[in-house]
């Protein structure tokens, strides 16, 4: 028996009170899309692990990668060594991310991810000797991680780091684009912005969003001109743009990188999440030549190194997780997920609980007018046979591509029962 009173007394969860936890679920098992929990209710999962388990749970490929890397070797330091799984891991990203990503730095989760782009952002503008560039320019209603620089380029008040305002880094927003994916987007839309780094540019190291997709901050999807607009706009101001893909990469948006809606390249772009289809913990920083080359002069070296940086067990995963993904019909999975949601959620729009709805790729949004009580919530997906969790008034789903219309169907049914019971 799994002990949840020994979970509720000591093991503190993500974004709980150890006063007033939530309730947690007993697991025993993943396959597929389902979640098992101890009691037998097999659950569909409609998080994909937080947007991660793009192939589902315990998919034969995958863990056949884990059991070959791991007769070789579980774990050797970065640090003056290396190995093939790492090399050909980073061969692979150079290969298929945005044209002129050729370095590759490889560390441990999505918030260190951030964490090093922002470093090599304000170590490259030391190195030419404009280390007063130093601040962040980034959009309200956006996320990019948990840790100290992460959460100071999270919206203020979506971005659930309100707490630390005052011990963290000050940095620039920039008002959110309102123009919607597949619109587009007006001299309105790009006035904020604009006007930040007309202003600040000299004190500005970087501009940092996530492509078309903000993610936890919100669950907005903007316009591709919006992205297209502010790459030339950081071109014109001479500051960097980092394109946190931790969310959107491998699949999610439809393209294999949101960029590529776009058609740009970001200085800096931060992988995770999906990097190994989340069987492992894994992120990759990769940035350009003129990055790269502006840290490195004069015998600059890139102050990082986390000890599990390029762990080998979790390269091999991510080879072995991009591949299938390759070798699949996942654009076609992918599109087939935004029909079904398009068609089954926008039927909600009437319902007066209801403030929007929005879909993009494997993404399924339904904006309620009010928050939502997440433990109710959880409460009621359970019951329906479904593994969903909202926040704040979002109810939203991200499924793994290999589910069926049948039980993308379940997911759907559920999220309009719930927007009824509201």
């Amino acid at each position: 028996m799994i002990d949840t009173e020994f979970d509720s007394k000591h093991i503190w969860h993500p974004y709980t009170s150890m006063q007033n936890p939530l309730p947690v679920y007993p697991v025993s098992r993943a396959e597929g899309v389902y979640i098992e929990l101890e009691n037998g209710t097999r659950l569909i999962d409609g998080m994909a692990s937080w947007w991660s388990m793009i192939h589902g749970y315990k998919h034969p490929i995958l863990n056949k990668a884990i059991h070959e890397q791991l007769e070789a070797m579980a774990h050797v330091m970065f640090g003056g060594l290396t190995h093939e799984p790492g090399i050909e891991l980073a061969r692979l990203l150079v290969e298929l991310t945005p044209p002129a990503l050729e370095k590759v730095f490889i560390s441990d989760s999505g918030s260190v991810a951030v964490e090093v782009a922002i470093k090599m952002a304000r170590q490259y503008w030391i190195n030419q000797g404009q280390g007063e560039k130093s601040k962040l320019l980034s959009l309200r209603g956006a996320y990019h991680g948990d840790t100290f620089a992460a959460m100071s380029v999270c919206d203020p008040v979506t971005g659930m780091h309100h707490l630390f305002k005052d011990s963290m880094p000050l940095n620039y927003f920039a008002e959110k684009p309102t123009c919607r994916f597949g619109k587009p987007c007006s001299e309105q839309d790009l006035l904020s912005i604009t006007s930040q780094l007309q202003t600040h540019h000299t004190e500005i190291a970087a501009v940092i969003l996530e492509p078309i997709v903000q993610g936890a901050g919100g669950m907005w999807f903007y316009s591709a001109e919006y992205l297209t607009a502010v790459r030339d706009l950081c071109d014109k101001y001479d500051v960097l743009l980092i394109a946190d893909e931790i969310a959107t990469g491998f699949g999610r948006t439809g393209k294999l990188f949101a960029c590529e809606h776009a058609a740009i390249s970001p200085d800096i772009l931060c992988l995770g999440k999906a990097l190994t289809g989340g069987y492992m913990s894994l992120a990759a920083t990769l940035c350009n030549n003129k990055v790269s080359n502006g840290i490195s002069k004069n015998g600059g070296v890139f102050m990082h190194g986390p000890t599990f940086m390029a762990n080998p067990l979790a390269c091999a995963t991510a080879l072995a997780s991009i591949n299938l993904l390759l070798e699949s019909p996942w654009q076609e999975s992918v599109k087939n997920i935004e029909q079904q949601l398009s068609e089954e959620l926008l039927t909600c729009l009437s319902s007066p609980s209801v403030n929007d709805v929005r879909t993009l790729g494997a993404i399924g949004v339904i904006e309620m007018q009010e928050p939502i009580d997440l433990k109710i919530a959880q409460e009621f997906f359970v019951s329906e046979g479904v593994w969903i969790r909202p926040f704040g008034r979002l109810l939203y789903i991200m499924p793994p591509y290999i589910i069926s219309q049948e039980e993308l169907g379940s997911l759907t049914n559920a999220m309009l029962k719930f927007t009824k019971l509201q």
